[in-house]
């Protein structure tokens, strides 16, 4: 909450989206062909996030590139389609990586994603396999909900409810809307009704975006299902102190078996906080740092034809 908003200079762009929609992204300007920092944000979160803005600037330093992605509605401009964004949707981040690599290829394309944008950058990592873009050569995800159910549960109990209050004020704004554009899609009623995050998905999500109900979205949008098929190093960062995820969750398992997979889970942070240093007035944003040090040890890198050599035991990992 006390954390300055760093300035970082940044030209919005609005690009139309191939179901006839539109995009807001904040792009950070840069030498050109050098890496792309993308930066993926959590929920109801937006490219004006202060984290955002930390990775901004952090990728300013080491003279990179940098985008910020805004998912549809969360730009500040109500998105025009039957439809908004979930923890599953990896349409927009494929599409919007997808023009990137056109646009400039060759360069390398470095995405991060806190909390929800880490669910939807390591699904659609897992998606896209051995098929992912030459030009993303690593990837962070922080602070994932991994098991959406289990993270849903967890919300919904004890002083979690009042995160989750916040959290679905505004969706339930964005969702009535769309009630009122759509309401052969929606029942209103419903979406006022919800008080946790089964009602809210039944209510919401699902309808609009084409699950059974909320189990089904869940079950379909879990990262936890994915991370076998990933073939791109990513770095997984979670705290055991988490509010809202539960330690069971993390994939321990997955780790193990995947050489792609990095996790550093510590035993405190929080949320996408790790907040580090000697002195409260002069903080260290952590995990924001070790995850642009993990993506710049990949950079330059050319796609690997083979898995990678198991992870050395210091705490970079080699190129």
């Amino acid at each position: 909450m006390l954390r300055p908003r760093q300035h970082v200079a940044t030209t919005r762009a609005r690009w139309t989206t191939p179901d006839g929609d539109f995009l807001d992204l904040d792009f950070m300007d840069g030498p050109v062909a050098s890496p792309q920092l993308v930066v993926v944000h959590g929920l109801e979160g937006s490219s004006d996030r202060k984290y955002v803005r930390g990775f901004l600037g952090l990728a300013a330093e080491r003279g990179w590139r940098g985008v910020a992605l805004n998912f549809r509605g969360c730009s500040g401009t109500p998105n025009r389609a039957p439809r908004l964004y979930h923890s599953g949707d990896t349409s927009d981040l494929d599409w919007v990586i997808g023009e990137l690599a056109k646009r400039d290829p060759g360069a390398p394309i470095l995405p991060v994603g806190m909390s929800l944008g880490g669910n939807v950058l390591l699904k659609w990592l897992g998606e896209e396999g051995e098929q992912v873009a030459d030009e993303v050569v690593a990837a962070a995800a922080i602070s994932t909900p991994y098991d959406l159910a289990a993270a849903a549960e967890k919300m919904s109990r004890g002083i979690c409810r009042l995160y989750t209050h916040f959290f679905l004020r505004t969706l339930k704004q964005k969702a009535l809307l769309k009630a009122e554009q759509y309401p052969d899609i929606l029942d209103a009623a419903a979406i006022r009704r919800a008080r946790n995050w089964r009602q809210y998905d039944d209510a919401a999500t699902a309808p609009l975006h084409g699950f059974r109900d909320a189990a089904d979205y869940w079950e379909r949008s879990s990262s936890i299902n994915f991370l076998d098929q990933i073939r791109r190093p990513v770095l997984l960062l979670s705290a055991g102190d988490d509010p809202f995820i539960p330690t069971d969750t993390l994939p321990v398992e997955a780790v193990e078996r995947s050489p792609w997979l990095h996790a550093e889970f510590t035993e405190r942070g929080g949320h996408a906080g790790f907040i580090a240093g000697s002195f409260p007035w002069r903080p260290v944003y952590w995990a924001e740092r070790r995850a642009v040090e993990f993506l710049a040890s990949y950079v330059p890198s050319i796609r690997p034809t083979r898995a990678p050599s198991p992870r050395p035991d210091s705490e970079a990992p080699s190129p």
